[in-house]
Order: C-alpha cells, then structure tokens, then sequence
C-alpha cells in the first residue's frame, strides 16, 4: 500500500495552529478596543447609553465599532483560507491584519484623517485572504 506523502497521517484531523493563535490575538485586540471605549467614557464623561458628544470618544467609539464591522469578514476569511492554501499563510496574514487595525487604531485616535493607512492594511489583508480562499475554493471543485 502507498501512501502520498500530504497523507502521511491519514485519519488525523489537520491542525490549524497558527491560524488559532492569531484568531485568539485578533479577538484579544477586539476586546482591548471595548476596554478602550469604556476608559474614555469615563475620561470624556459620556454617559451610557450615549455614544455621541465628544469628539475624542466618538473616534474610540467608532474604532470599536469598525473593528467589529470587519471581524465577520476577516475570521471567516482567515479560515477559509488556512483550510484550503495555507495554515502558516494564513497566519502571516492575519498578523497582518492585526497590524494593520493597531495602525488604524492609533491613527484614528489622533484624528480622523489619519486612519486611512490602517484601513487600507487591513482591507487588502481581507480581500486577499477572501480571494484566495474563494479561488482554492473554486480551484478544487472544478479539478477535483
């Protein structure tokens, strides 16, 4: 009997390690953003449920929010991708993105023309990771 050698281990469920640590480090850095929003409700005086009257709040606020905005497009995209190119891949890339929110993190929170960088790392990240995981998607229905 012959085995292919991407088979060597058939049975064993394909692990997807790399691509785990950063889907914890993205969802680490999520939570960072909500603890922000929560200190500058005190430091800005915004009372809850208010998420408006203070322009310094409302940038962390809006932070948050495009950080959650984009959460179900990155992680399902990451996935896809690790499954179907490219567990180490995948992870740079993610790391990638998460570079790129910090970018626009710190941007952002000093002014709002200065998120557009951050923004762009993260969107070209997203749409590569969406773009390959669809074409190996494509790729391996239509050649089997």
């Amino acid at each position: 009997m012959t085995t292919r050698p991407n088979q060597k281990h058939e049975g064993t469920p394909r692990m997807y390690h790399y691509t785990a640590i950063v889907t914890c480090l993205a969802v680490a850095f999520y939570f960072f953003t909500s603890t922000q929003v929560a200190r500058a409700r005190i430091r800005y005086d915004v009372k809850l449920p208010a998420i408006a009257g203070n322009p310094d709040f409302e940038r962390i606020f809006r932070i948050q929010m495009n950080t959650l905005e984009w959460l179900p497009i990155f992680l399902p995209s990451l996935w896809l991708f690790a499954i179907y190119i490219s567990d180490a891949i995948a992870a740079a890339l993610g790391a990638l993105w998460i570079a790129g929110r910090i970018v626009y993190f710190i941007g952002y929170r000093a002014a709002v023309a200065r998120r557009s960088p951050g923004f762009a790392i993260q969107a070209l990240i997203c749409v590569a990771l969406w773009v390959g995981s669809l074409g190996a998607a494509v790729w391996r229905v239509a050649h089997g």
